[in-house]
């Protein structure tokens, strides 16, 4: 092969790395430097060989030896990679994917909040999303006389419950994100139907008034639980994009792309869905908590949960 037609085959990819080496954090994955690099060392081998100009075999020894303290940076530092993946790594992944994450938003708020002022507004419009039992289900789970809150407990202990919450949570997570295998299409179905769902089940207990032991109850694990299912579909999204627009690579090469991209918000997401769940089982369904004490901490933990969504801007930006 000539070394024009060599140059046209792999310039593109040969920029491409040289952007990510030019980041500040560089590249966040190991397994997708060692693949560049190995990459690199085959086309300098064959440029060495073909006695291609030495112009060009420099800037690929460049490339490979800069890879090469890539790989070895990344291994060094990720022996301490849980502070670094909280403190960096899941809110920079959260500012880098911000456009799946607006989506993700919209089609899960928007349905719910329409749903809940049609549900609020007509009492027979419920039982078109949902079931007769399942709406006297929940109207007992968050009638005031009850001494728990919340689901009914087949156990007495809330450390069953803690573990029941866990499982729940992280199974509408991992469909939110595994259903981006669909096209995308399919995050956006589990995301609208559980949007249409929260929303009527707000609009239902609004309208009977059980809002003094709804709304504490939902709104201190709610800003852990539902922020991350919205960044689940975002994952979710980011997957079906990849199967949608490949560009230059192979649709199978991008969504491995995608999905090591998103390790960091996976992990996030986990950690946040076993927060909200350790809350939900012993904070949020205790009965004998005041209110007042309720909506502070259930505010003060939204307040926590969007400042640290929106402090990976300052990696992002750098």
């Amino acid at each position: 092969m000539k070394q024009q037609s060599f140059e046209q085959q792999h310039q593109k990819t040969w920029e491409d790395i040289e952007r990510l080496l030019k980041k500040p954090h560089r590249v966040e994955n190991s397994s997708l430097c060692a693949e560049h690099y190995m990459q690199l060392c085959q086309q300098l081998a064959l440029s060495k060989q073909r006695l291609y100009d030495a112009s060009l075999i420099e800037r690929l020894n460049k490339l490979v030896m800069q890879l090469y303290r890539e790989i070895y940076r990344y291994r060094s530092e990720s022996r301490l990679n849980l502070y670094t993946l909280f403190v960096r790594d899941f809110p920079l992944a959260l500012y880098q994917h911000r456009y799946f994450i607006a989506i993700a938003m919209l089609v899960f708020v928007l349905p719910g909040v329409i749903a809940g002022l049609w549900i609020f507004f007509d009492e027979t419009a419920i039982y078109s999303l949902m079931d007769f039992s399942n709406v006297r289900q929940i109207e007992q789970m968050y009638d005031p006389a009850a001494s728990k809150l919340g689901r009914e407990r087949e156990s007495e202990t809330d450390i069953m419950m803690f573990g029941f919450y866990i499982q729940n949570n992280i199974s509408v997570a991992f469909r939110c994100f595994a259903a981006g295998l669909l096209l995308g299409i399919g995050t956006l179905l589990v995301l609208l139907s559980n949007g249409l769902q929260i929303g009527s089940v707000a609009g239902h207990l609004t309208r009977l008034d059980y809002v003094d032991t709804f709304y504490p109850f939902v709104v201190t694990h709610g800003a852990f639980e539902l922020t991350a299912i919205v960044f689940s579909g975002a994952a979710g999204l980011k997957l079906g994009y990849a199967l949608l627009s490949p560009g230059p690579y192979s649709r199978l090469s991008a969504l491995r792309q995608a999905g090591r991209e998103a390790i960091p918000m996976l992990y996030g997401i986990v950690l946040m869905l076993v927060i909200a769940a350790f809350i939900e089982a012993f904070w949020s369904s205790s009965a004998s908590l005041p209110i007042g004490v309720k909506y502070s901490v259930g505010g003060i933990c939204w307040l926590l949960v969007l400042l640290y969504c929106f402090s990976g801007r300052r990696f992002g930006s750098r």
